[in-house]
């Protein structure tokens, strides 16, 4: 099974990891717990989107980055698994619906 907060832990510690930040130095930056931001590191806890985005400006890091680096994570991880990809939602439909109402 493929965890979301576990890949988005990794995502993050590597990119704290990359700039040289201390978990102390990234909670100072972030207004976060040190202990917090350690849980999200392990996977442990999930990150609300305010705290994910105090964590990104603190690591200057946009969101968006952030998202696709997970998002290659796990693409990665389901490929391991066998899972069978998919078109993303809406990919690949110009149809018009309507409906009368």
């Amino acid at each position: 099974m493929v965890l979301f907060r576990r890949l988005l832990g990794e995502v993050l510690r590597a990119a704290r990891m990359q700039r040289g930040m201390t978990l102390r130095e990234l909670s100072a930056e972030a207004r976060v717990s040190l202990g917090y931001i350690s849980e999200i590191e392990r996977g442990q806890k999930e990150a609300s989107s305010e705290l994910l985005n105090s964590l990104c400006q603190a690591l200057d890091l946009p969101l968006s980055t952030v998202l696709m680096d997970v998002s290659a994570a796990v693409a990665d991880e389901e490929a391991a698994l066998g899972v069978v990809a998919s078109a993303p939602l809406g990919a690949g439909t110009d149809d018009v619906v309507a409906s009368a109402a």
